[in-house]
């Protein structure tokens, strides 16, 4: 990790009477621990700390937790089986840390529900950057879009956020309905990988693209009647994904 300078990003604003976005640090390095930790509070974050997995899970029930920046590589209970326990029971924003470079363990990482990873040897500014993106996504789209978007038993509703499939509410994570609510902002539009990517991960690099992959696969399991002949999360072949016309334009 480079530690050599402070961050070259501007601190959060602060108000007395507004908390910052409290983070959980996951890591058993201590120095990397320590580095981290120095960087997000000099941008303004909270942050509390976690040495293994079994610890973190026990923390990670405060609801206060606005994101978690969590490790691959711990003891006790290791990061994937950790992203893992955390997505049975909470939508929390988690960044995972990874040394293991091949891409099939990054997926491993996104498929147990992490928003968002970043490879170690990193950058405090990268760290940042990235943090601030998972963060971001939290909040409903500012942008002109309908009050709703159906589909069939799809209904998006963009003010509460809140995703319905056959009446029965769905639990979908940050990054899950920023994809979501992109795409039905502008449903029948394509969007590239390359768009997605920056829109919703502000990326632009194309070995990235297996994030979108994942993060689409992930939200057909939990919309559509059968994940592999989707109805609400289309694929344009070599393009992008799309979402149809809602319902009352058929």
């Amino acid at each position: 990790m480079t530690a050599g300078r402070r961050p070259r990003c501007a601190r959060l604003p602060h108000h007395p009477a507004v908390q910052q976005p409290l983070v959980l640090v996951v890591e058993d390095d201590p120095e990397i621990r320590r580095i981290a930790r120095r960087a997000l509070e000099l941008e303004g974050y909270r942050v509390r700390e976690a040495v293994d997995g079994a610890t973190a899970l026990a923390q990670a029930a405060d609801p206060a937790i606005a994101l978690i920046v969590l490790d691959v590589m711990l003891p006790r209970l290791d990061g994937i089986a950790l992203c893992q326990r955390l997505r049975e029971r909470s939508d929390v924003n988690i960044l995972m840390l990874t040394a293991l470079s091949r891409e099939e363990d990054v997926v491993r990482g996104l498929d147990a529900g992490a928003d968002d990873y970043l490879g170690k040897p990193f950058g405090v500014d990268e760290l940042l950057a990235r943090v601030r993106a998972v963060l971001r996504r939290s909040y409903p789209l500012q942008r002109d879009a309908p009050a709703r978007y159906e589909h069939g038993e799809l209904v998006v509703e963009f003010a509460t956020r809140r995703v319905t499939v056959a009446g029965r509410t769905v639990a979908l994570s940050s990054t899950e309905y920023a994809l979501l609510a992109l795409l039905a902002a502008e449903p029948g539009r394509v969007h590239t990988h390359y768009e997605l990517l920056d829109r919703v991960w502000s990326r632009d690099h194309n070995s990235d693209r297996h994030v979108v992959e994942v993060t689409v696969a992930r939200l057909r399991r939990k919309l559509e009647p059968d994940p592999h002949e989707p109805i609400h999360v289309l694929t344009s072949p070599r393009a992008g994904y799309l979402v149809p016309a809602p319902s009352a334009q058929l």
